[in-house]
């Protein structure tokens, strides 16, 4: 009866590795990347986000009013 189960063993380990390899197979691994999950159902579906490229300088029209105010202080001293 032991010779029996000795044969018997690595065809268990064998179809167990199988099963784990399926279940992991079916199941995927998922990532969570910068808050989304990766990769997710709807990725091909999921539409693109796209932000277009800003002024480099953020603050232009403060720099600009800080200019005419001190060309304007300036124009007043003289």
């Amino acid at each position: 009866m032991s010779g029996t189960i000795k044969r018997l063993r690595p065809l268990r380990v064998l179809l167990g590795g199988l099963v784990v390899a399926a279940a992991l197979g079916v199941t995927g691994c998922q990532v969570d990347v910068g808050g989304q999950t990766l990769p997710s159902p709807n990725y091909m579906r999921d539409d693109v986000q796209y932000f277009p490229p800003g002024p480099e300088f953020k603050l232009q029209r403060e720099a600009n009013a800080l200019k005419q105010a001190q060309a304007e202080a300036g124009m007043r001293q003289l």
